[in-house]
């Protein structure tokens, strides 16, 4: 855990640097940090799969990532578009946002929203650092993610259905609720 702290405060330390930095020094500054929260997310899965010990969604994680990572170069390279650097002709989807994105609906299709909002947040700047660092325009990434959340979605099932949970509504005369019961 210490060393995902680390990255995180490595990544924000670019932050103070781009302003003192030409345009073309700091488009490359944001890709740099695009490329350390593309893999941040994956980390994070890896590592919150294996503190909570549940290696059902260690697999689960793994099927999506690399199913997503897959169908993502698989594209690339049937798709061949040009990149907007004109660098090459891989550009369609981005890899970036679709393993991104990924991450962050396995973290929150499996632990709930309150792990996906921050997931959720650090992939779409990872999507837009693509877009400001000329790497790709908004349909790559957009692709990208929606291949990301789609690959994420067939494979993740939610971590409390594998504990048991149930949830039934209640209603009385005087109130309305949720009996919730979870069995161990």
């Amino acid at each position: 855990m210490k060393r995902l702290l680390c990255l995180i405060l490595c990544l924000f330390s670019f932050y103070g640097q781009t302003q003192e930095i030409e345009i073309s020094g700091s488009r490359k500054t944001v890709r740099t940090s695009g490329d350390i929260t593309a893999a941040l997310i994956p980390a994070a899965c890896l590592v919150t799969t294996l503190a909570l010990e549940d290696y059902e969604g260690l697999k689960q994680g793994a099927i999506a990532g690399v199913t997503t990572l897959g169908l993502s170069y698989a594209l690339k390279y049937l798709v061949k578009k040009e990149r907007p650097d004109h660098s090459d002709r891989h550009s369609f989807p981005s890899s970036h946002s679709s393993v991104s994105f990924a991450g962050a609906t396995f973290l929150q299709r499996r632990y709930g929203w309150q792990w996906g909002v921050p997931a959720y947040v650090v992939a779409s700047y990872t999507a837009w650092s693509r877009v400001y660092g000329k790497k790709h325009d908004v349909w790559d990434v957009g692709a990208g993610a929606l291949l990301g959340v789609g690959c994420a979605y067939l494979f993740t099932t939610p971590y409390l259905k594998n504990r048991n949970l149930s949830l039934a509504p209640v209603f009385s005369d005087n109130y309305a609720g949720i009996d919730m019961v979870m069995r161990f």
